[in-house]
């Protein structure tokens, strides 16, 4: 239950027999059952840019925006925002990036819209203070519902992905992805 330490340990609870019980995934999948068809870098961008100019047409620009496959394993985030200085000429010029973690090319496009608020809202806050959450909310009113939301999600899948039969218990079956959102 990594995803859910600075929860309620009253939560963790209900979480942990929901796994028991092996409703978390349809829990979560009813809750958020609307799929996206974003899945190349220029989807994504085209995705990023068009929220940043809804809610952000002041911050600077966002030069390259990506699905990244090593995002999770690496550095443990689900997505990330860097700058970019390179030198031109007598100048320093600066370029935003946005990774975005590959396992969102196939959850929930809440879940999607999440990340990317969150990345999104790095451009004009750096820290995770009181303006960022507030400028996270002001993009996204449900963002902590949805960020719980995701993270119930992340909990599915790592159970789903553990072997419980070989423990005695049963394993709990990943989310189905609607076959109109699966590649290929």
């Amino acid at each position: 239950m990594k995803y859910l330490q600075a929860y309620p340990q009253s939560l963790q609870d209900q979480v942990q027999d929901l796994l028991q019980a092996g409703t978390l995934g349809r829990m979560v999948q009813q809750r958020h059952p609307q799929t996206h068809s974003i899945r190349t870098d220029g989807a994504l961008y085209d995705y990023v840019t068009e929220l940043k100019n809804t809610y952000m047409r002041g911050a600077p620009p966002v030069s390259k925006v990506a699905f990244d496959n090593k995002l999770q394993v690496v550095a443990h985030a689900l997505g990330t925002h860097t700058t970019v200085s390179r030198v031109q000429g007598n100048r320093l010029k600066a370029k935003r990036e946005i990774r975005i973690a590959a396992l969102f090319r196939h959850t929930p496009l809440d879940f999607l819209r999440m990340i990317t608020v969150h990345e999104l809202a790095h451009l004009k806050e750096r820290n995770h203070d009181k303006a960022f959450y507030q400028l996270c909310c002001h993009m996204e009113p449900d963002y902590h519902q949805l960020e719980l939301d995701l993270r119930l999600y992340l909990t599915h899948l790592d159970h789903a992905g553990t072997s419980g039969a070989a423990a005695g218990q049963p394993a709990e079956q990943p989310m189905a992805t609607p076959r109109a959102a699966r590649p290929g």
